[in-house]
């Protein structure tokens, strides 16, 4: 579930293990290219951590940021 965080929106992910999660990242990566957004995150072994904020509308999040939220949940289904 994503969580409105200190102006970001943030969600955490686990894997069953690394590669699974390496390959949730490259697919969010493929996302991330399409719309031209790109997250922060962390990754350790099959743990990843997504925050999403708009950086040219000081660092707060939008609509361009849901829209992305939701392409990550549908990745997931």
């Amino acid at each position: 579930m994503w969580q409105e965080i200190d102006n970001k929106l943030v969600r955490e992910f686990r894997f069953r293990d690394f590669e699974e999660a390496f390959t949730f990242m490259t697919r969010v990566a493929f996302i991330a290219h399409k719309q031209n957004h790109h997250p922060s995150w962390s990754n350790v072994y099959n743990y990843v951590r997504l925050e999403l904020s708009t950086h040219e509308a000081g660092h707060i999040v939008t609509t361009k940021d849901r829209q992305f939220a939701m392409a990550v949940d549908e990745i997931l289904q």
